[in-house]
C-alpha cells in the first residue's frame, strides 16, 4: 500500500472489491465501489446495465444515487468515491455535478478511462468543481479481477 493511502482507503476499496465480486456473479464486468461520508459508507454499488437494460448503471452511478437518497441531497460534498476501475467520461462527470471531494480509484481503463487515460475531467481546471483524485489502490487486485472475467469470456 502506497504512503499516499490509509488503512481506511484498503478498508473502502475493498468494499468496492466485494461489490465488483457481486456484479462478476451477476455476469457483469466485475467493477464496484462505495461512496464514503464521515467514514461510513452511505451508498454502493455493483455494475449492473446488463441486468438493469440501463446504460448508466454503472457501478458508480449506482453508488451516486444510493448516497443522494441515504443523504436525501443530490449534492454530495465531503464525500469520497473508492472505484475499482477509473471512472468512464459520463461517470467522472456525474462525480463533478455531485460535488464528491475525493475520488480513489484502483486501476486505470486504458479504453475509456476519463479521469487519467483518455481526459482529466474530474480536476480539469476549466470546471468549477475539482476532485482531489489518488489512484492505484490495491491496483494488482483490481485488474487481476478484470482480466479473469475476460479471459473467461473468451
Amino acid at each position: 500500500m502506497s504512503a499516499a493511502f490509509t488503512t481506511e482507503d484498503e478498508h473502502f476499496m475493498r468494499a468496492a472489491l466485494a461489490q465488483a465480486d457481486e456484479a462478476e456473479k451477476a455476469g457483469e464486468v466485475p467493477v464496484g465501489a462505495v461512496l464514503v461520508h464521515e467514514g461510513k459508507i452511505v451508498g454502493e454499488g455493483a455494475n449492473r446495465p446488463i441486468a438493469a437494460g440501463d446504460p448508466t448503471a454503472h457501478a458508480e452511478i449506482e453508488a451516486l444515487r444510493a448516497a443522494a437518497s441515504a443523504l436525501k441531497n443530490y449534492r454530495l460534498p465531503g464525500t469520497t468515491l473508492y472505484v475499482t476501475l477509473e471512472p468512464c467520461a459520463m461517470c467522472a462527470g456525474a462525480l463533478v455535478v455531485a460535488r464528491v471531494a475525493r475520488l480513489v480509484f484502483g486501476t486505470r481503463d486504458l479504453r475509456f478511462g476519463a479521469v487519467r487515460s483518455k481526459f482529466r475531467l474530474a480536476d480539469s481546471d476549466l470546471l468549477n468543481h475539482r476532485l482531489d483524485i489518488a489512484e492505484g489502490l490495491l491496483a494488482a487486485e483490481c485488474m487481476e479481477k478484470l482480466q479473469k472475467f475476460f479471459v473467461g469470456r473468451r
